[in-house]
């Protein structure tokens, strides 16, 4: 009861001595003390919870605490996970960046496409570098290229200040098609079965 506490005053918790009641379907049951309406929420086995506790007076609807909260806290989840969905991930190279730390940080990147996440890939240009900035497209070309089976650049790249931008979106998993390739191959093979039983049943009519 503690956690449900901080957020909403349920049942024994609601000190005050009038309430604006809503009915469990809804309705407008209207002003009244709040010991009646804690009799009305044991009558109907619900909790009498706390909705809205700046209004004058405050107002407090009959439901089911548990499942009310239950709910609340599946659809919280959802919201995480969408935004964590929606979440853009980053990693930034240098333009003189060597084989190996290409290699790392080009797995970084894979890994985030394959939860699903954009990528933003940053060049980060020092001093005269920001002069040369076909370095950094060589490199986002690069980054492209080896990521093109999983991922592809959502537009051109772009530059902001010092730094040389190209946002990765990750590709729909081919899964689907791989199904349509073997039902079409087990179909191909199904076809193709009843030719040789066709063939011997020709030549007695011949002969």
């Amino acid at each position: 009861m503690m956690n449900i506490a901080k957020e909403h005053k349920v049942n024994e918790q609601i000190r005050v001595r009038q309430i604006r009641l809503i009915g469990a379907e809804g309705e407008q049951v209207g002003i009244i003390d709040t010991r009646e309406a804690m009799n009305m929420a044991r009558e109907a086995a619900m909790d009498l919870v706390m909705v809205s506790p700046q209004a004058v007076p405050p107002v407090c609807r009959l439901l089911d605490y548990g499942r009310f909260r239950y709910e609340q806290q599946q659809n919280e989840k959802e919201n995480r996970k969408r935004a964590r969905a929606q979440e853009v991930k980053a990693i930034k190279f240098r333009v003189k960046i060597d084989d190996h730390d290409f290699k790392t940080k080009t797995g970084h990147v894979r890994r985030f496409l394959e939860e699903g996440h954009k990528v933003k890939v940053t060049i980060m240009f020092r001093g005269r570098e920001r002069t040369h900035p076909e370095l950094g497209e060589r490199i986002l070309v690069r980054v492209a290229e080896t990521l093109a089976d999983i991922g592809a650049p959502e537009s051109n790249p772009s530059m902001m200040g010092m730094d040389m931008n190209m946002i990765m979106t990750p590709k729909a998993a081919p899964a689907p098609k791989k199904e349509r390739g073997e039902d079409s191959g087990a179909a191909g093979t199904e076809a193709a079965s009843p030719a040789p039983a066709e063939t011997p049943a020709e030549t007695p009519a011949s002969a």
